[in-house]
């Protein structure tokens, strides 16, 4: 009976990544139905991932902040301004596009610097910080366009948000996809057998073979549908590389880089980081540093896609990045949290958003069916850590 109590008391402990598992799961299949298959259409596969890639990227680095107690309200301006910036410098200054990445690049970083400044040493919350920066981003953006729109970029430059890796192959399934697909197959079983090695060897291994094989399963077939899909349509999105790659570097600097474990020290106990010599002030800079460049990433990819560099770009983009790190499974309080777990929570709300569209529902619904969401993950995780003091 011992082993059935411990693979419970396993289970128990993982309620929420089941949950999130389960959660798409079912809104996926729920809007396969309802829609007559459209949602897992190959072309609207591929809609997904490039509409959604900007608020992806953003979770990505908002995971981060919120992992250490803080949280970033001026991403969707330092999205639209990072847009301005990019169509003054190719459109205008007549800059190469690489360079004005580049540039962009820099700038998201002084961003970050600025606020990341303010919150560490001279200790003003990051809430009022980054309002002050919602409101001052977007006034900096309306400047630079002068309350303009500025389009036609270079297909090169619209390539980074709209763009497909080269095809091999005029029918069938596009085969670049195919070995991208089974090759991230193989690295995600090659990195969890690893890790659960390594975790056996040290004794810290507690979740039952069962479940790991079924998780690993399901993360596989994931992913390999996904590439069917893809290379039935157009082939791989060059964003999705852009995402990919930010994920797998960002789950390792969480996971093993001593920078990531100061960040999880600093949300889970700020005092017990300090006194345990974590350099806090220097940690926080660094976060919002690094939260800037991610926000220019999102800001170059949402421009290029839309081939337009616009004053009211990234309306909204900070609630949905924020939703998604929450519904992803990260605490209000910080200390806990994943990048991967915050990508789920960006595809829930992207999954939500295109079958509510393709339905026909309402934006206005929308809005109030996206907030239940949100309330609902954020109670769920106040029960689960209330049951857990009390047990």
């Amino acid at each position: 009976m011992k082993p059935l109590s411990n693979a419970v008391n396993y289970l128990a402990s993982q309620l929420r990544q089941i949950g999130l598992f389960i959660a798409l799961i079912v809104i996926v299949v729920f809007f396969q139905i309802t829609t007559a298959g459209i949602t897992l259409a190959p072309i609207n596969v591929t809609n997904l991932v490039v509409q959604n890639s900007y608020i992806l990227i953003l979770a990505v680095g908002m995971v981060m902040v919120i992992i250490a107690g803080h949280i970033d309200l001026s991403v969707g301006s330092v999205v639209a301004f990072i847009g301005a910036m990019a169509g003054v410098m190719i459109s205008e200054w007549h800059l190469s596009w690489p360079l004005a990445v580049f540039l962009c690049l820099v700038l998201g970083a002084a961003v970050g610097a600025w606020q990341g400044f303010w919150i560490a040493y001279f200790g003003i919350p990051a809430f009022i910080v980054t309002l002050a920066g919602m409101l001052v981003f977007r006034g900096a953006a309306q400047i630079a366009l002068g309350n303009q729109q500025i389009s036609f970029f270079p297909k090169e430059f619209r390539a980074i948000g709209s763009g497909f890796l080269p095809a091999f192959g005029t029918t069938g399934y596009e085969p670049l996809t195919l070995v991208l697909g089974v090759l991230a197959s193989l690295a995600i079983l090659a990195t969890s057998l690893r890790q659960r090695m390594i975790r056996r060897k040290y004794n810290l291994e507690s979740e039952p073979v069962w479940w790991f094989v079924v998780k690993l399963v399901f993360l596989v077939a994931l992913v390999l549908i996904v590439t069917v899909l893809l290379a039935s349509y157009n082939g791989t999105p060059i964003v999705l590389i852009i995402l990919g790659a930010l994920v797998v570097g960002y789950t390792a600097i969480m996971q093993r880089s001593v920078f990531g474990r100061h960040i999880y020290a600093i949300g889970g106990n700020l005092s017990a980081a300090q006194l345990s010599g974590v350099k806090t002030k220097r940690v926080t800079f660094l976060l919002f540093v690094n939260m800037g460049v991610i926000s220019a990433v999102a800001g170059i990819v949402f421009t290029a896609g839309l081939n337009l560099a616009s004053p009211s770009a990234g309306n909204g983009f900070e609630l949905d990045a924020i939703s998604a790190v929450f519904i992803g499974g990260a605490a209000v309080t910080g200390g806990i949290g994943t990048v991967p777990g915050a990508i789920i929570g960006g595809l829930i709300i992207g999954v939500l958003n295109n079958g509510m569209s393709i339905l026909g529902v309402d934006s206005d619904y929308q809005l109030l069916i996206k907030g239940l969401v949100l309330l609902a993950a954020v109670a769920f995780d106040v029960y689960n850590k209330r049951r857990s003091v009390g047990q």
